[in-house]
């Protein structure tokens, strides 16, 4: 696993989900995915579960951008599902799409799952943020955990102006 970030970086947590936002199931996919990050080192700033709403979702994104969030991911709504809204929620905040970072995340999870490639999420970054979205199944969120992992120490070191080492 890669290394883990600094103490200290914040992160939002958002779920979009019709029935968890309902209170018809449990959020596990949004429980697993702030533990992990807990894990990684991150403080949880918020942690919403919100309906497959483009408005809500997006509006929740602003405002973690606003607050200088280090890392906004969301789980959730990817698929191809007619209520699957949140790459286009995400879509209109950032500013540096990193599409080998939503590559890395489908590719991770394509030897366990083959539909993995069926998820539209995106990643990128906006002002001060790292976004990522990741699919709704708790097996997903765990496959996006073990990238990120991989990838958003060096993500946030980049967002923060530190150039890269001689040699990396």
């Amino acid at each position: 696993m890669g290394s883990l970030v600094s103490h200290g970086r914040t992160a939002v947590v958002i779920t979009a989900s019709n029935r968890a936002s309902a209170g018809v199931y449990e959020d596990k996919s949004g429980e697993i995915l702030q533990a992990g990050l807990i894990e990684q080192g991150y403080q949880i700033h918020a942690k919403h579960i919100l309906p497959d709403d483009r408005d809500k979702i997006g509006a929740v994104i602003a405002d973690a951008i606003a607050q200088e969030i280090d890392l906004i991911v969301t789980t959730g709504g990817t698929g191809v599902s007619p209520l699957d809204v949140t790459p286009e929620a995400t879509a209109g905040h950032i500013e540096k799409l990193l599409p080998g970072v939503s590559e890395a995340l489908r590719a991770y999870a394509r030897a366990k799952i083959p539909t993995a490639d069926l998820s539209r999420g995106l990643a990128g970054t906006a002002k001060k943020s790292f976004i990522v979205n990741l699919p709704g199944s708790p097996g997903g969120v765990k496959d996006g955990l073990v990238v990120l992992a991989q990838l958003a120490s060096h993500v946030h070191d980049q967002i923060d102006g530190h150039d890269h080492s001689p040699g990396n």
